[in-house]
């Protein structure tokens, strides 16, 4: 089983390097890093170039969701695990991903949850509240219970190549709020999706600091209620925090 690490960028240059050299340090190496640098303005690309190992993609057209099915069609691996430019991998993230992902009979996917580097301690501890209290029975209710979706965070999952192919790959309508709300819940015609707490990976802040939590959260769970319901999201604006 080969995986490919994909990592889609607009405008990281702060933050890419480091997600990049954290990949390189896995004790279970990717078989492909890949960035797919979407339309950045900044050094992003020539960044990313420069780190020994990392192919890059230039995908003209912004957008997350068009870089991602940018990078499906262009990964090698059979396991295609999708990480955000600001995220830092834990060196054995790798391993846990493929772990779970090993078995054929096993799940299509994997996700895992976000920890905060630049957060203070009471943003810190609301994302452990959900991770723990509420984020694994909506996912049992949402998943197991009545299959109509998954708990999917966007910037951690791994996913099949030949399931993403099943379904068509990525919804290239969707601008960008639910469009991890979109996946799971065409998944699990295909197979189910695990929630793996041991998946865990290090993120950033920038969006709840930029936008307040609250406003966060409400978003966040409005547009994953709309994609699970009606199979759309709420919002079609989003506040893009990158720079």
């Amino acid at each position: 089983m080969t995986i490919s690490v994909i990592v889609c960028a607009y405008n990281e240059a702060d933050y890419l390097p480091a997600c990049l050299f954290s990949l390189l340090s896995q004790t279970r190496r990717p078989d492909e890093i890949l960035v797919i640098n979407n339309a950045s303005t900044d050094d992003t690309a020539a960044l990313a170039r420069a780190v020994p190992g990392v192919r890059v993609v230039d995908e003209t057209n912004k957008g997350l969701v068009i870089a991602r099915e940018r990078a499906r069609r262009e990964a090698c691996g059979d396991i295609l695990a999708f990480v955000d430019a600001d995220c830092r991998v834990p060196i054995s993230w790798m391993e846990r991903v493929e772990r779970r992902l090993s078995s054929p009979t096993g799940p299509v996917g994997v996700t895992g949850p976000y920890r905060f580097y630049d957060w203070d301690w009471r943003g810190r501890s609301l994302i452990r509240l959900y991770d723990v209290l509420v984020a694994p029975p909506t996912h049992f209710v949402v998943h197991h219970a009545f299959q109509l979706g998954a708990i999917l965070y966007g910037g951690n999952f791994a996913v099949r190549k030949d399931a993403l192919a099943s379904i068509g790959g990525f919804d290239r309508t969707i601008e960008f709020h639910g469009e991890d709300t979109n996946l799971g819940r065409r998944l699990i015609a295909i197979g189910p999706v695990a929630m793996a707490a041991e998946c865990w990976l290090m993120t950033s802040a920038r969006r709840y600091r930029a936008m307040g939590k609250g406003a966060v959260f409400r978003l966040y769970v409005r547009n994953f209620v709309s994609e699970i319901v009606h199979h759309e999201p709420k919002d079609r604006d989003h506040l893009d925090v990158r720079t």
